[in-house]
């Protein structure tokens, strides 16, 4: 019986990798990291309700699972269906810890970490009752059987717990699991999480450390205070930040940017040079993109496909110009640079290369707007993702948002480390130098776009993934006159444009071409977002910002909210998932103040609270988490609460200088984190030395 030994270290070892190296996130996700949707029938078998990861046909084929199994025992029976019925669980990809080979659900056995928000019956030892009930009960086709845990196969005639595992113990640690923090696990029936209270904080205390106009942040990859700044017109500069605290600016040359592509990017109210990604390997590579806009009638090198062609049922010669332009005049870009290296490393490059290392992609234009054009690799996946807007005029007269054939309206996955060959390009009808993804939703289909990641956006401005959950993948998508929203991206996810604007359903404008009922898509709602008749009502027209999830310690009542604002900086949210992993979350609009002793004075006008802060473009990240407002008259930086009279019963103030330490919460709960990290690692190691041994 040696096996036994080794499959229980096996299973404890798979488990120690997993929630050591892999992470995860209890975030609504099924086991193909799609998003659950309502079945557009009631499932049967599986008795559900809300959203599901199951469909009808999928019910159906686990009912006939369950039947061909053949439970005589009322008690177990009743256990092995629900368990069966998991897979249709809005968390089943948590459950069935999707990056694993897991063919059941984590069981819970009574360990409940006191950060988990899973309902308390999580605290039952389900896994142990699952032993009782069925250990000698023959069960055909067992799912609970040692060779879908890694070990070997036993007589074809075991159909009894018994046959397979020694002991309960043996069991239940090849398939229970705990309800931790950012986790959980199944108890017999669909998981639901508990709410908490939440105070929202008092406002966000900002200061201003820069004078200068930019359009994108991002943080220098080597970890340091650096960050890369852009602007429109097609300059990138590389930035030291100042200390929090200290009273100094930005330090940048404006007369030697890192890079300048002003001669070939068209730039005017909506085109520009839009977005920057550096490799993952950067440091090591040197390798960065740029994503711009490019005019054909002044640039030789905008060439390209139009997104209107007749793969899409589009005709350009039949489009009108708008303003001024013709249609496919104008293109998105994306372009692969290299840091100007020498004998130096990456890291200590000063400047880029002018010339193009190669061009990544190239898409004409319909029309002047909407075109979308962020830049950014998956923390996770390290693939290149590139938003796209509708491509423009109002209400989206071709449905491209909906035209998965179409990749206006969408989110892309490229995967550019996999260069194929022009031939390869050719062939498989590619926009420029990368490789699809094969795990993208469409890759398989040669009828649709193999890029698409996700569809249905109006124009998305502003992405980010969470820092310590990459699951969690959002994106402020601009309405038309209504609505404004935050999506919670995930794969072949549709977020309803031209269908819907927010959650309210959009009437097309008389002559829409392509139209798409509302009864023939499952449209995922947005999280959070704001209707314009609540804000601006001089201006009477709003654009939403998408921001970060705030990571830092410097407002400890700040963590964990993500923050957005309105283009017009009249007003900021901080929202908070409450219940924590349940993708619901509490939208707040709070106020914001500039710190008196901000480095840079901030200006205000007669009447209005708010600091002047100017239009605000952006969001920004630098390496310590910290966040900043990127707007048309300068950057500002989010500062400890209490120097804009604040109160955070989180953070500690030092009398002597009125700046905030992190909270002794924050700092020893990542003390904790770090002890007890090392020490599942110090584990795994032994477990794997004593099973290769």
């Amino acid at each position: 019986m040696a096996w036994r030994v080794d499959m229980t270290g096996l299973a404890l070892f798979i488990l120690c990798f997993i929630s050591t190296f892999l992470g995860s996130a209890a975030i609504p996700l099924c086991t193909d990291s799609r998003a659950p949707l309502p079945p557009k029938t009631p499932l049967s078998f599986c008795s559900y309700n809300g959203s599901v990861c199951c469909d009808a046909k999928e019910d159906a084929a686990l009912k006939k699972q369950f039947e061909s199994m053949n439970v005589s025992d009322p008690a177990c029976s009743s256990v092995v269906k629900s368990i069966l019925c998991a897979k249709c669980d809005q968390f089943s990809g948590e459950l069935f810890r999707i990056n694993s080979q897991y063919t059941l659900p984590a069981l819970c056995n009574g360990t409940v970490s006191k950060d988990s928000t899973q309902s308390t019956n999580a605290t039952s030892d389900f896994c142990s009752n699952v032993w009782k009930k069925c250990q000698n009960v023959p069960i055909m086709n067992s799912p609970f059987a040692t060779s879908l845990k890694g070990g070997p196969t036993v007589n074809a005639s075991s159909t009894k717990l018994t046959d397979f595992w020694q002991s309960e113990k043996d069991f239940c640690v090849a398939f229970g699991g705990s309800s931790g923090d950012q986790q959980v696990c199944f108890a017999g029936s669909q998981v639901t999480l508990d709410s908490v209270v939440d105070s929202p904080p008092k406002g966000l205390c900002i200061e201003k450390i820069g004078n200068g106009s930019y359009l994108n942040m991002a943080a220098h990859p080597d970890g340091s205070n650096r960050v890369f700044l852009s602007n429109q017109a097609g300059k990138i500069w590389l930035a030291t930040i100042p200390k929090a605290g200290s009273g100094e600016t930005i330090q940048l040359d404006e007369s030697n940017p890192f890079l300048d592509i002003t001669d070939i990017v068209h730039f005017d109210s909506e085109f520009g040079l839009m977005g920057i990604a550096f490799h993952p390997d950067f440091v090591n590579n040197g390798r960065f993109f740029v994503s711009y806009n490019c005019d054909k009638s002044k640039s030789a090198g905008c060439s390209g496909r139009c997104a209107c062609n007749s793969a899409v049922d589009c005709d350009p010669s039949k489009l009108v110009s708008e303003n001024g332009a013709m249609p496919c005049q104008f293109g998105s870009v994306v372009a692969e640079y290299s840091a100007k290296t020498g004998q130096q490393s990456p890291s200590e490059a000063k400047s880029a290369n002018p010339l193009e290392v190669r061009r990544t992609f190239t898409m004409g234009l319909p029309y002047t707007s909407h075109h979308g054009g962020q830049v950014l690799f998956g923390p996770a996946d390290k693939y290149l993702y590139f938003m796209m807007g509708d491509g423009g005029s109002r209400g989206d007269p071709n449905n491209f948002a909906q035209n998965k054939k179409s990749l206006l309206g969408k989110i892309m996955r490229l995967d550019v480390d996999k260069i194929p060959s022009a031939t390869e390009i050719s062939q498989q009808g590619l926009w420029g130098n990368y490789s699809v993804p094969k795990d993208n939703p469409f890759s398989e289909d040669n009828e649709l776009e193999p890029e698409i990641w996700a569809l249905g956006f109006r124009n998305p401005w502003r992405c980010s993934f969470d820092s310590k959950r990459p699951p969690y993948f959002l994106c402020a998508d601009v309405g038309q006159e209504q609505y404004e929203e935050v999506d919670l991206v995930t794969k072949g996810g549709n977020y309803g444009w031209r269908v819907y604007e927010g959650p309210y359903l959009y009437d097309p404008l008389p002559g829409s071409l392509g139209n798409t009922s509302a009864s023939t898509i499952q449209a995922i709602p947005p999280l959070m977002g704001y209707n314009h008749s609540s804000i601006n009502k001089n201006e009477g027209s709003a654009s939403i910002i998408g921001g970060y999830y705030y990571r830092s310690n410097t407002d400890p009542c700040m963590y964990g909210r993500y923050l957005y604002a309105d283009l017009y900086a009249s007003a900021l949210w901080a929202s908070i998932e409450n219940p924590s992993g349940s993708g619901k979350f509490n939208n707040t609009m709070i106020p914001f103040n500039c710190a008196a002793d901000s480095p840079i004075s901030c200006t205000y006008t007669s009447g209005n609270p708010l600091p002047t802060v100017g239009i605000i473009y952006s969001f920004g990240e630098d390496n310590s988490k910290d966040i900043y407002l990127l707007t048309n008259n300068g950057v500002y930086r989010v500062v400890p609460p209490s120097r804009c009279n604040y109160t955070c019963s989180k953070e500690v103030v030092t009398p002597s200088s009125g700046n905030s330490a992190p909270s002794p919460s924050s700092s020893s709960a990542k003390g904790q984190f770090g002890f007890v990290k090392k020490a599942i690692i110090l584990i795994c190691v032994f477990l794997l030395a004593v099973l290769i041994s």
